[in-house]
Formats: C-alpha cells, sequence, structure tokens
C-alpha cells in the first residue's frame, strides 16, 4: 500500500492505533435472503504525529446505508443545544444559516429557522455554518474544513458537532471505528485544522450524548473574538490528560476489542444455554465488527429490531442475523432484548412496556464485559 498522507495536514508521519482487521462495509446492509458472503475491507485507525488527527486508514467501501430512525435522545440533543448557543448570545436574531449534516439523517434547520435564521441557498454564505457529525463523513478533512470556513460570512459562526476522541478513549469505544468515517477529533487536533482555515474556538458546550460529544464555536480570526474561553481550555486539558494524541493511549482500546467481543459471545451463549429468548435492538453500524468480532450469527442472536422501515427486510452485514420491526417484539416475547445504542435505551424502554410487563429486560450491550 501507498504511504498514507493525512486527511488534514497532509504529513506522512503516524501510528496505527487501532486494528479491527477485516470486516464487511458497515453501511452496506444486504437483503436477509441474500446468502452472502460479503465483501470485507481492512479496518484501521491511523494516528497523525503531526497535527494528532486520528482517521480511518483506508476505506474502498461504498457508501449506501439506508436512513436510520433519529433516536429521541439526538433530536433533544440539537434543541438543547441551539438554546444554549442562543442563551450565550451567539446566535444571531436575524440571518443566514447553513447546515452540512450527518448521512444518518437529522437536521437542526428548523430549530434555527425558528429563531428567526433563513436557510441558505445552494453555495450561498450564511452568518452561522452548523455541522454536526457531518465533517468526519469527508475522506478529504482538509478540503471539508475549508469549504466550511469559506461559506462562513465576515463575522459568521461556525459550529461543529462531533464525538470526542477523549470519550472513544476512556469509555473503550472502540466500534467507533467504521468504514465511511474517516475522522475522529480530539479537540486538540481540531483546533490545529482550525488554525489552518484561519480560524479559532470561541466556546464549546458538552452533551451526554454517544458518552460524550462536543458542539465547537469557532469564529474567523479577523473577527476578533475573545476567545477561546475556559471551556474550551478544559477540553483541552481533558485531551492531554487521556492522550488523545499519544499512540501509547490507543493500546487499551485495541485490548477493549477482544474483551468486549468474548462478553457480548458469552453472553448470549448463556443465555441460550439457560433457554432465554433474546433479540437485539438497534441495526446500527456500530454494531457490524461488533457481531463479527463476537462471531455472532442468528443461532446466537436469531434478530435485531429497529424502528426504520429502511432496514427491515435486510440483514446485518457480514452475518445472517435477519433485522426485523418493532411490532414482532410482542409476537416473540423476549427474555432480554440487547441494545446496540445506549442512547436509545431510555426511549424504547418507554415506547414498548410490553417487555417488562412479560418479564423481559433491556440490556446495554456496552455493559458487557466493562
Amino acid at each position: 500500500m501507498d504511504k498514507h498522507a493525512c486527511r488534514a495536514c497532509r504529513g506522512s508521519g503516524g501510528y496505527l492505533v487501532l486494528d479491527l482487521g477485516e470486516q464487511p462495509a458497515c453501511d452496506y446492509f444486504p437483503r436477509s435472503g441474500d446468502p452472502g458472503p460479503d465483501p470485507v475491507y481492512p479496518l484501521q485507525m491511523w494516528l497523525c504525529s503531526s497535527c494528532g488527527l486520528a482517521q480511518l486508514l483506508a476505506d474502498p467501501t461504498v457508501p449506501e446505508e439506508p436512513k436510520g430512525a433519529e433516536p429521541a435522545a439526538l433530536v433533544a440533543q440539537a434543541a438543547d443545544a441551539v438554546t444554549r448557543v442562543t442563551e450565550a448570545g451567539l446566535l444571531p436574531e436575524r440571518g443566514v444559516a447553513a447546515e452540512y449534516g450527518s448521512p444518518h439523517g437529522g437536521s437542526w434547520l428548523g430549530l434555527l429557522t425558528a429563531r428567526g435564521l433563513v436557510q441558505a441557498g445552494p453555495g450561498q454564505r450564511a452568518d452561522v455554518i452548523l455541522d454536526c457529525f457531518g465533517l468526519m463523513h469527508a475522506a478529504d478533512q482538509r478540503a471539508a474544513l475549508a469549504e466550511r470556513a469559506a461559506r462562513t460570512a465576515p463575522g459568521g459562526l461556525l459550529l461543529l458537532q462531533y464525538h470526542s476522541l477523549s470519550t472513544i478513549l476512556r469509555c473503550g469505544q472502540w466500534n467507533a471505528l467504521r468504514h465511511g468515517h474517516y475522522a475522529y477529533y480530539s479537540t486538540a487536533a481540531l483546533t490545529a485544522m482550525l488554525a489552518e482555515v484561519g480560524f479559532s474556538p470561541i466556546t464549546a458546550w458538552r452533551f451526554d450524548l454517544y458518552g460524550g460529544t462536543v458542539l465547537l464555536a469557532a469564529g474567523r480570526d479577523a473577527d476578533g473574538h475573545a476567545g477561546p474561553d475556559t471551556v474550551v481550555g478544559s477540553l483541552l486539558a481533558d485531551d492531554a490528560r487521556v492522550g488523545a494524541c499519544d499512540p501509547r493511549a490507543f493500546s487499551g482500546l485495541q485490548h477493549q476489542v477482544l474483551t468486549h467481543a468474548r462478553a457480548v459471545h458469552d453472553w448470549l451463549l448463556a443465555q441460550r444455554s439457560a433457554g432465554s429468548a433474546v433479540v437485539g435492538y438497534g441495526a446500527a453500524s456500530r454494531a457490524v465488527a461488533l457481531l463479527r468480532q463476537a462471531h455472532v450469527d442468528r443461532a446466537l442472536l436469531p434478530a435485531v429490531v429497529d424502528a426504520s422501515p429502511a432496514k427491515q427486510g435486510l440483514r446485518m452485514p457480514g452475518t445472517d442475523i435477519p433485522v426485523i420491526g418493532p411490532t414482532q417484539l410482542a409476537e416473540r416475547r423476549p427474555d432480554a432484548v440487547l441494545v446496540f445504542v445506549a442512547d436509545l435505551m431510555a426511549e424504547v424502554r418507554n415506547a414498548f412496556p410490553q417487555v417488562e410487563a412479560a418479564g423481559g429486560r433491556w440490556v446495554d450491550v456496552d455493559t458487557l464485559g466493562s
């Protein structure tokens, strides 16, 4: 393979810090009747020694993921975030807003227009540029951030929401690494990337979503913003404490792959041996590598429930496990439902009380082996 060039700074020096081996494309869900086998590709994380950006080493896959249902936790967090930005005095009362959203769905534009902003036209500069988990899907990180910076009007605000690399390291979230997700941001690395396009952090807000996400507000250096403030300083200190730019800090993440996968397999095996009926919930891309690493097939997990009609009738990539609709929860009366997206837990418990009413229980997959 040719030597890798950093997706942000173009540096060639770096370290392979996480290797999940050969994995199916996590965003391609075959029809349940398709016997496979599915093609597999290397899934590796590389840490740039120059700018500190953690990134997907290579991705020969083609994104084709069917849209998922937007979790209630994500909707609530978006509303909370817009309120916090407004209360900080950073959201203009009038102006133009443009959004770079995630291909997985969800939008903040309705919240922003409700605050008096109008939606920008294609390519139009905007007073507020919002990127909610969109930037990480760009293979060329430098070009993608430059585009967002160029569209930010003089005196405008650039808002970037990201799943914190410090959270990934601290919580052992190894399956955050996925095909199609090209970058994993520490605040330190993102600050360096912003500096290259003439922007600096102003402030930030932390949220519990995905175990720890950050919304970073940045402005053009020439606009005379007073930041960065103490919140940004605390995020940078957290990066240093965890070792987000130190390849040695990732060894625990690699170890967690085997520990977590073994725990999931052993738990499912124990449930089957005890005669307990188990189904999964949440046909998320983050579950793909976990199921493959744990050597789980439909003999251990007969089905995964998902609320998205686009995913029903398909199967989990790399396995023979079908994706079914929520109506089958009542029909199957499972003794346990293994939830693959922790942020869904409160929502699904409220939506499907019949599971617990029948004596079943909800189990967060992330707690197995922790």
